[in-house]
């Protein structure tokens, strides 16, 4: 048995499978960004209507919402790599569909209206394959390292996962600018074979055997919920990265930001797509040597905090360079509060439970990305691109002071 050291910052990256993972990681996060932010400016371009961009991300998170935690299910009693696998061609699938409703003999065709309902039709069967890749790919991570280095390999994977958010936007913006988006769209369905290729190297995992009887599918979700509702700690983790995301979110409306606010442009956008993860990555670079997990609960509190105040600088900011800083700071804090929150998620569910735990994470967190995109573009559509901003930042303070007088036995927590 080979000994790793939790000490040793690059012991997780000592195992060939978890490189691979975490390649792969890199690569489809790089990928699904380039795809979702031409998209989103190609958009904006036809239809000039921040709302359309919001719903971008509700069309993602219905299926998303109704499908993970049968996917999670799932996980728990299948082969998650081949859960992976298969969920990765219905995204390929979807790619080449996009490619073929912007070519222009199919423009010619179709009604704008008809090209938006086939565009969205694509994202939420997108959004149906994450409902299996996601809370498989979770529930595959803790099988790939040892306990002690579930810190480490949190750190590292959303390293990984930063810097693709930071690769992918810039190289959207240039592939838009240089190859056109039908061109980026071949790029796309390249990089995501690659990603297929780079799962196939990881080798099938034994699933989970439980002593306790074997349940039917609403008895074994509902063992899922109680689990994560039970669990104190758990649930003010999800609690405090939904509400943040949900709220404090300014993703989907950067388009806005670029074209209208800022002046900026496609490449412009690409920066500001890109600024909170270079914010994180540099600080995951520090969390490698310095992991948040020691007074891991006040660490999470501050991060929470120090993003609903960058949020709301950032909403009245008419400045590119400092709307970029307060950015790079949304990334900085919220990469604190994402590797507590997986450690978390990696040390207190059981084995056999962690596809199920990984689906409601996924519901209340994830998908709050997508359903923060469809709440950021109504309520700049209603109140403001700017005062819809500041209004999440707002909230997002509201919550974690809320959260921070219900926890305070949270403090007593140690995650090493």
């Amino acid at each position: 048995m080979v000994q790793h050291s939790p000490n040793d910052t690059f012991a997780s990256l000592r195992i060939a499978e978890f490189r691979y993972f975490v390649m792969n990681s890199f690569l489809i996060t790089v990928t699904l960004l380039i795809q979702e932010v031409i998209l989103g400016y190609e958009l904006y371009k036809i239809t000039h209507d921040p709302l359309m961009l919001g719903l971008v991300g509700l069309a993602e998170a219905i299926p998303f919402i109704i499908l993970s935690l049968f996917g999670g299910h799932l996980a728990d009693r299948r082969d998650k790599k081949r859960i992976l696998q298969w969920s990765l061609l219905v995204i390929i699938l979807g790619s080449v569909i996009l490619y073929f409703v912007f070519q222009p003999s199919v423009v010619a065709k179709l009604s704008t209206t008809a090209r938006l309902a086939t565009i969205y039709g694509v994202l939420m069967l997108i959004g149906t394959a994450k409902g299996f890749y996601s809370p498989a790919s979770s529930s595959l991570k803790p099988f790939l390292v040892p306990r002690e280095l579930y810190a480490n390999s949190a750190t590292w994977y959303s390293s990984f996962w930063q810097a693709g958010a930071i690769v992918g936007p810039g190289l959207a913006g240039f592939f838009y600018n240089w190859f056109g988006f039908d061109n980026t769209l071949i790029v796309i369905i390249v990089l995501f074979v690659f990603c297929f290729l780079l799962l196939s190297l990881i080798k099938r995992k034994p699933v989970p055997v439980s002593n306790e009887p074997m349940l039917g599918l609403r008895e074994s979700l509902k063992e899922g919920f109680r689990f994560v509702f039970k669990t104190q700690i758990v649930l003010y983790a999800i609690s405090l990265d939904l509400f943040s995301v949900l709220f404090g979110g300014v993703v989907a409306i950067l388009p806005v930001f670029a074209e209208d606010i800022l002046h900026v442009g496609a490449e412009g956008l690409g920066f500001l797509r890109a600024a909170p993860s270079v914010g994180a990555l540099l600080t995951m670079a520090f969390m490698t040597r310095f992991p948040p997990t020691q007074n891991a609960w006040r660490n999470m509190l501050l991060a929470v905090l120090g993003f609903g105040v960058a949020t709301i600088v950032f909403a009245f900011s008419t400045n590119f360079y400092l709307s970029l800083i307060m950015l790079a700071l949304t990334g900085a804090f919220d990469s604190v509060s994402v590797v507590i929150r997986q450690t978390i998620l990696q040390i207190f569910p059981p084995d056999h439970m962690r596809g199920r735990v990984a689906a409601v994470n996924g519901i209340f967190v994830s998908s709050s990305n997508e359903i923060g995109a469809f709440e950021s573009g109504l309520l700049a559509r209603l109140l403001g691109t700017v005062p819809s901003v500041a209004l999440g930042g707002v909230v997002t303070l509201v919550v974690v002071t809320y959260v921070y007088a219900r926890s305070k036995e949270l403090f007593a927590v140690r995650l090493n």
